[in-house]
């Protein structure tokens, strides 16, 4: 229906009378003169349009830019402009769209020659059973699929995940580390991320049965159990290594706070109150705990050497103290606690640098003695740090800020040389760094003591020794400062994700197409007609590969690279945290309700 206009009142105003021309003189009031005005206004958009077409228009605003995150000077807010096809915004969509193609080839592989097994075996084409029988692969690959939008894929392994009820032959054990991370892990990253209601029961019937691996003496889950017998194995060991205790607080208070469960919250609490309450002498925990004492074997028995290290055994551990603090909307502040009393005895203790090409690293230390070796599986810790600042932000101080971003900034590039340096541009499980010690055999690598006698010179350069960025290969074995003591590369994905949190965290774009060349050598040497192997030797082309593709390339590797490529932001790094094994977990804040059901005093 038209709307009725009410009744309006015209009034005309009387004729003003014509004014008389003016005796004042105008340009345009001669002939040749009147179209002056006109001449140089076209001249003008001539010469900005035609003349200087070798620049981009003038703008009449530009806003500011943003200041400097983490030190790093960010890209100006208007780049210069560049030809259609050559615009990194295509560039990086395009790479996304890549590794999509290539998780697509390795999970079609998977699903048509293994289905149903564990893992795939990549060059002969068969199905392995290695991780207790359930088809990890599929587990572990669930969020990716929703990731990176293949919906059709996710939803048409379902009906798989429904029939699925985690039993095991006689006698067999599921092994708790991997079980909790990849299995309960994958089902309720997936859950989060497409709200299935299928993913959630499926969840809380695995939880059910992990629960009586926590039925040890001091409550500290066991190695292995049974999903039918609720029986607990510790598979002939008598101690557990610190990953094993701590990497499962985020999947059990997130399945609490989803499930309403108190027995989720109350069997993971009960380890993180003992580990809080273990009084150690410095920060960073020991590797081995007894889990009928609840206290580090070395410590009180000494039934093995004291061991302190950030990889092997340790370094999930290290990355729950602060990501359950960051999970929980960052309320558990012992674990903020724990975390930040480990790196900075880890970066005062155990960061090094070598002689002459000063490549920082970090090693363990075993019963006070330093073994300088570095492991692929420390190459996480760069990540952890930028992660770590990044979700601090200025709560931290400016000391350990810059400290924490240096350490991760030189760690990083170690470990890109490693890659970089070998002739398939993928890099070792192991190697030994070079100490550097004086003629008489004193340690002199120690980082911390060159940090402090640069500061004292006056900072003088961009950054303390062990930090600065170059593109260079080392022109001999000699030269590298390290020798190479497992020299395979297993599709491990320690450092990708690393590249992916200091992108995110620092907007340099040196990770992201340090990441993409790590990616590239990934298709190059390990690509396989079934799907992607790890190869033996590094620094040989070509190399024989093994036999394997682990879940975790589709889980973590292939995961980040995708993050570290596309534009956009599917996992924003405030709303979301990622466990051990690369599954994506939404922070969330404890009700009211679930603290006095819990008992959550934090």
């Amino acid at each position: 229906m038209a709307r009725r206009v009410p009744n309006l009142v015209i009034t005309i105003p009387p004729v003003s009378p014509v004014p008389k021309p003016s005796t004042i003189w105008r340009p345009t009031s001669r002939p040749l003169l009147r179209f002056f005005p006109w001449v140089v206004g076209c001249t003008l958009i001539l010469w900005i349009f035609i003349l200087r077409s070798d620049q981009p228009p003038l703008r009449i605003y530009s806003p500011q830019p943003h200041p400097p995150v983490g030190g790093h000077r960010p890209r100006p807010l208007h780049p210069p402009h560049r030809p259609q096809d050559t615009s990194p915004i295509t560039t990086w969509a395009e790479r996304a769209e890549s590794v999509k193609e290539s998780f697509k080839h390795a999970y079609s592989g998977y699903h048509t020659f293994a289905g149903g097994y564990d893992e795939l075996l990549p060059v002969s084409g068969g199905g392995s059973n290695n991780l207790n029988g359930w088809g990890v692969t599929l587990f572990d690959s669930l969020d990716t699929m929703w990731t990176m939008g293949l919906h059709d894929s996710f939803r048409d392994s379902l009906g798989t995940i429904s029939t699925q009820n985690f039993s095991l032959p006689s006698g067999a054990y599921a092994r708790f580390y991997d079980t909790v991370l990849r299995h309960l892990g994958g089902l309720l990253s997936a859950y989060a991320l497409s709200g299935e209601p299928v993913l959630l029961i499926r969840a809380d019937d695995l939880g059910k049965m992990i629960l009586p691996a926590f039925n040890s003496t001091s409550g500290f889950p066991t190695i292995a159990f049974d999903t039918a017998s609720r029986k607990i194995s510790m598979e002939g060991e008598t101690s557990v290594a610190w990953a094993n205790i701590l990497s499962n607080q985020m999947e059990f208070k997130y399945l609490a706070h989803i499930t309403g469960r108190p027995e989720y919250y109350n069997k993971t609490e009960n380890v993180m109150t003992k580990i809080y309450e273990s009084k150690l002498s410095h920060g960073l925990l020991p590797t081995m705990w007894d889990p009928n004492t609840g206290m580090p074997t070395n410590e009180i028995a000494h039934s093995h050497p004291a061991h302190y290290s950030v990889g092997e055994h340790a370094h999930s551990a290290l990355h729950y103290l602060l990501k359950q603090w960051v999970l929980t909307a960052k309320s558990d502040s012992r674990s903020l606690d724990l975390y930040l009393g480990a790196i900075n005895y880890i970066i005062r203790n155990l960061f090094f640098i070598t002689p002459k090409r000063q490549l920082l690293y970090v090693t363990d230390i075993q019963d006070g003695v330093l073994s300088h070796r570095f492991e692929h599986l420390s190459c996480s810790l760069p990540g952890l740090l930028a992660l770590g600042v990044h979700t601090l932000g200025i709560s931290l101080p400016l000391r350990d800020r810059e400290l924490h971003l240096w350490a991760a900034q030189g760690l990083a590039y170690t470990c890109w040389t490693t890659y970089n340096d070998q002739a398939s541009g993928l890099g070792p499980e192991e190697v030994q760094m070079k100490a550097w010690l004086s003629p008489e055999g004193e340690l002199l690598g120690r980082w911390m003591t060159h940090v402090e006698e640069w500061e004292k010179l006056g900072k003088k350069g961009t950054g303390p020794p062990g930090t600065s960025q170059t593109e260079q290969h080392a022109p001999s074995l000699e030269d590298r400062e390290y020798t190479l003591l497992r020299p395979q590369y297993l599709l491990k994905p320690e450092l990708v994700e690393s590249f992916y949190l200091m992108w995110k965290s620092t907007k340099n774009s040196l990770w992201r197409d340090r990441g993409w060349s790590i990616y590239e050598s990934i298709e190059r040497e390990t690509k396989t007609r079934y799907g992607y192997a790890g190869i033996l030797q590094v620094d040989q082309l070509p190399s024989a590969m093994k036999d394997e593709m682990p879940s975790y390339f589709l889980a973590e590797t292939l995961k980040y690279l995708y993050l570290l490529c596309t534009n956009e932001d599917p996992i924003p790094l405030n709303s979301w945290v990622f466990n051990a094994k690369g599954h994506p977990l939404p922070v969330f804040e404890w009700s009211k309700w679930e603290k006095q059901n819990y008992d959550i005093t934090l």
